[in-house]
């Protein structure tokens, strides 16, 4: 017996996080009946069905995508712009972005349609490190970007400790390039993280995401990733969770 939200995760259909809202919604059924308790439980014999369509089960995919900017972090939008499934044609499962990165941010995004591994590489309890490169207007004190270690109070709350590391000055042009790692992933962070010490962020990617990089890949292209690959990245959430 596994949980309801598990299994539609597993299907492909969403996150965990997802997966409990569809069902919170009244739009999943077990066994032609509608299941709005989160604490429910099914087995391989119950028929579940989201939406009115009974989900079958696909065998998990995972993939890196160097993200260009220009394109949503989304399966789908409802107003005909660029997603980053629009990238990845030849990928027949249903896959769906790992957490997110915002359009005018490019850089290193995981596809799967595994919700469970979405769910442990997302989580901020998991603690998975990702690491992105901000090119910001003005030169950062010393000061500035150790509030930025220490964690700064935005309108959502107070951000963990970060990693950060001025990579290079143009004094000219009078800006900088910071590398800036975290583990969280609110919605447009780093952007907000900068625009509080007064540095605004003219340009962002993000280089890695746990052991991942983006070495030998350009713009628009993926790939699988491998088995041990995927391995890593599952101890490194569950060390992280140990902390």
């Amino acid at each position: 017996m596994e949980r309801l939200q598990k299994v539609i995760a597993q299907a492909g259909i969403a996150s965990r996080r997802k997966a409990e809202q569809l069902i919170l919604d009244g739009v999943v059924e077990v066994n032609g009946e509608v299941v709005r308790e989160l604490g429910t439980k099914v087995s391989n014999k119950d028929r579940v069905a989201v939406n009115g369509v009974e989900i079958v089960k696909e065998e998990f995919v995972y993939y890196l995508l160097y993200k260009p900017t220009g394109y949503l972090s989304t399966v789908e939008d409802d107003r005909g712009r660029k997603t980053v499934l629009d990238l990845m044609p030849q990928v027949e499962e249903r896959i769906f972005p790992v957490g997110r990165l915002d359009y005018d941010t490019s850089g290193l995004l995981l596809m799967t349609n595994d919700g469970d591994f979405s769910y442990l590489l997302t989580h901020p309890k998991y603690e998975v490190p990702k690491t992105y490169f901000a090119r910001v207007r003005g030169i950062p004190r010393r000061e500035d970007l150790k509030k930025l270690a220490r964690g700064v109070e935005l309108e959502d709350g107070k951000t963990a400790p970060a990693y950060v590391k001025t990579r290079s000055i143009d004094k000219e042009r009078q800006r900088a390039i910071v590398e800036i790692t975290i583990h969280e992933g609110r919605n447009r962070q780093v952007r907000r993280m900068f625009d509080h010490i007064g540095y605004p962020v003219d340009k962002l990617k993000r280089e890695r995401f746990g052991v991942l990089d983006l070495v030998g890949m350009n713009a628009g292209e993926y790939r699988p990733l491998t088995i041990h690959e995927v391995k890593q990245l599952r101890v490194l959430a569950e060390r992280g969770q140990l902390k």
